[in-house]
């Protein structure tokens, strides 16, 4: 049964759109979850080579040192830090869209964690960084308004990373001029250069580490939608003002020199699970097992982190799941509102008029996510993936069902 409720902030523009709904936590069975149909008619992406994802089982309710240390066991079983030389510079690109707190931004104990793992394995300078989401923050050549850092301060990111011994670094504030264009590997749906912070550039490895949530415009916001947070607010406009490419440029944004050259491992923290709306507000699930899911890569952390999100849908109370007030994302009308919105945002009110809107989304199964899809063309195929319990009490049939649910199906 639900616990109570409480309501989040968001911004009233939005509240025009769709009435939002209530937050509130709830535990329910896991249901069975087979591997689905295509979305699309384009054929699914070859497969791809063989991919690990690894799980730490977290029980509901436990005390935080039990998660920082699903958080070390779940990163040591991924990889051997090889990669890490003594002294080097580690990005830790956190999600912030908001002030709102886990799980609707990165979980701060599984910050904390790696920030201590990488001390551990020698890291020097480590920065946590990101920038916030245009409905609090907007970033222009002569104006800003609205502060990352402060975000993260709300909700507890800023204070636990320097609490840690990392830095906090909130893209906006170095400047219009401290970004640079990065153009996707890929030929696809980008007109123009992706403009990405020049801390980038200091940096020798990028550590992922998203939340496992629903998204008003994009269906969900695990890996690859975190790539937004990267971005300049001109590239913002030119990812939204083409509302129908939106899913597929996600993916390919992450497919930027700097992201294949320098990201190393993606981690969440998913023992809460935003089921609704998103991403700053939504029914939480607190599954009776929450999972810690890590991988070396993008894309097989995000065929688990997605087939997770589904598995809460299903433990959502139905009033909490369907309908637009909860779920607007299968009308395009009002996803194209919301989008409207966000270009108004992002470049004036003249910009709220012409372009596209963003396609209306189904999530039964990952193959479902249009996203995900443009991940597998552009980042190497579909990934034979085997999911491995580092530690915890997972069910097996929770690992089956995970396990069934990323298994590319017949063509």
């Amino acid at each position: 049964m639900p616990a109570s409720a409480h309501v989040l902030p968001s911004s009233p523009l939005l509240r025009q759109a769709v009435h939002q709904p209530d937050t509130a936590r709830t535990t329910g069975p896991i249901s069975r979850a087979g591997g689905g149909t295509r979305a699309d008619a384009e054929p699914l992406a070859p497969a791809g080579k063989p991919e690990t994802v690894v799980l730490a089982g977290i029980p509901k309710g436990s005390a935080d040192e039990i998660v920082e240390d699903g958080v070390r066991r779940a990163a040591l079983a991924t990889t051997d830090f090889s990669w890490l030389s003594r002294g080097d510079t580690v990005l830790i690109k956190v999600v912030c869209n908001s002030g709102n707190p886990y799980p609707f931004t990165t979980d701060p104990v599984a910050l904390r964690a790696m920030i201590g793992l990488l001390r551990e394995q020698g890291a020097g300078r480590i920065v946590v960084a990101d920038m916030s989401g245009v409905q609090v923050v907007r970033f222009g050549k002569d104006k800003l308004t609205g502060s990352t850092r402060e975000l993260m301060t709300r909700n507890s990111l800023a204070r636990t990373a320097e609490d840690a011994g990392a830095e906090v670094h909130a893209f906006e504030e170095q400047g219009w001029d401290a970004f640079h264009e990065e153009s996707p590997s890929v030929d696809g749906h980008w007109t123009a250069p992706v403009m990405m912070p020049d801390i980038l550039e200091q940096a020798d490895h990028v550590i992922l580490m998203p939340r496992c949530a629903r998204h008003v415009l994009a269906g969900s916001t695990l890996g690859l939608k975190a790539a937004v947070g990267w971005w300049r607010h001109d590239s913002r406009l030119v990812y939204h003002k083409d509302g129908a490419s939106l899913p597929q440029k996600t993916a390919e944004a992450n497919a930027v020199p700097s992201l294949l050259e320098k990201q190393r491992l993606v981690l969440s923290s998913a023992t809460e699970i935003v089921t609704s709306f998103g991403p700053d507000n939504g029914w939480i699930v607190k599954p009776e097992t929450g999972l810690i899911i890590s991988s070396e890569k993008v894309v097989p952390h995000d065929m688990i982190s997605l087939a997770w999100l589904i598995e809460g849908r299903r433990m959502t109370p139905a009033k909490r799941r369907d309908g637009l007030a909860a779920d607007p994302h299968t009308s395009q009308a009002v996803v194209g509102f919301i989008n409207r919105v966000v270009c108004k945002f992002l470049g004036g009110i003249g910009e709220m008029f012409g372009g596209s809107a963003p396609p209306s989304i189904k999530l039964d199964a990952i193959w479902d996510d249009r996203v995900l899809r443009r991940g597998f063309d552009v980042l190497g195929g579909v990934p034979k993936l085997d999911v491995e319990n580092a530690v915890g009490p997972i069910p097996a049939e929770l690992l089956s069902t995970l396990q069934s649910a990323v298994q590319r199906p017949e063509a």
